[in-house]
């Protein structure tokens, strides 16, 4: 009987623990978790084109709020270029997210969603998750860009 009710208790217990200290898994890219998505609202931007640094980085949550994964192709742009359309000091409010832009170097484009900032960058710079420029291959190249 006494081994019965410690164990009940026990159990009840370790659900209590299970829930309290449950909380929600982030949203990941491109995956349907039953939420409601707030629509990104993309502007016009002064920016037309832009040439700059195209370096690599290794992603973690963005700016923009969103996760990626190693199959995405994201970039951050320049605090300079990003920060100016920020709405009220918060960056996943930006239209700039989830922007697209085509990326040219050598010859070469790829079309990239905009998912993050970055501070050290200068106007016209990008630091692109998912291509070949990383470190050891290529280090900074120079390229140009523009929204599409």
């Amino acid at each position: 009987m006494f081994t019965k009710m410690l164990t009940t208790i026990f159990v009840i217990t370790a659900a209590f623990t299970v829930l309290t200290f449950a909380s929600p898994a982030p949203k990941m890219a491109g995956t349907d978790n039953n939420m409601a998505i707030t629509p990104i609202v993309a502007r016009d931007t002064d920016i037309a084109a832009a040439s700059g640094k195209f370096t690599y980085y290794n992603l973690g949550p963005g700016a923009c709020g969103t996760f990626h994964g190693d199959g995405d192709y994201v970039v951050a742009l320049s605090h300079a270029d990003f920060d100016p359309s920020t709405p009220n000091g918060n960056p996943n409010n930006n239209p700039l997210c989830g922007k697209r832009l085509r990326a040219s170097y050598n010859g070469k484009n790829v079309d990239v969603t905009v998912a993050d900032r970055c501070v050290s960058c200068n106007s016209g710079d990008l630091r692109f998750r998912h291509l070949d420029l990383n470190p050891a291959a290529f280090g900074v190249i120079q390229g140009t860009w523009q929204y599409i």
